[in-house]
């Protein structure tokens, strides 16, 4: 788990700098800027968010690993939630650049090979059978993609009340 830290860093850092240096661009329009402020408290934000997002992944995983046979540690579980989440983490790094279909070819291409590690790994890191862990690494990513769109909708709410975002002109 000590991996999370820095990984976690990457598309934080990138966002800050792509929505402050370079702004941000939908369909070929003007880039828009957010002040620094304002970008810095939602990269700070995302951070954390990213942290929770892996620490429940991870709970949820121990959780139900039983039901599969599983029989690790919840110190364990987090190993798989960051594999996974690794593509992700580092495709990040496309928000130097906050360009729109640049993004989501690059978060395309990682959530693809991050839909494919947990079905390799699965029975291997959390010791269930081959035939079960398939099942397993469903779910897992079912968890995923919900805790995916709970942390969208937290966004807009602290977008909206905690962290306005702020443009330069």
């Amino acid at each position: 788990m000590t991996q999370i830290p820095i990984l976690a860093a990457i598309p934080a850092i990138a966002l800050y700098v792509g929505v402050t240096q370079v702004g941000w661009s939908v369909a070929g329009e003007e880039p828009g800027r957010l002040a620094e402020s304002s970008a810095l408290g939602s990269a700070l934000l995302f951070y954390f968010a990213m942290w929770a997002t892996v620490a429940f992944i991870a709970v949820c995983m121990h959780w139900m690993e039983k039901t599969y046979g599983g029989e690790i540690s919840l110190d364990e579980c987090p190993v798989l939630t960051t594999v996974t989440a690794t593509p992700l983490f580092l495709s990040g790094i496309s928000f130097l650049s906050p360009v729109l279909w640049l993004n989501v070819a690059v978060a395309g291409a990682a959530l693809g090979y991050s839909v494919y590690l947990p079905h390799s790994g699965t029975s291997r890191i959390m010791q269930i059978d081959e035939d079960r862990a398939l099942m397993f690494a469903s779910l897992i990513l079912t968890v995923a993609l919900g805790t995916l769109v709970g942390m969208l909708a937290a966004s807009v709410i602290a977008w909206s009340y905690l962290v306005p975002l702020v443009y330069v002109p």
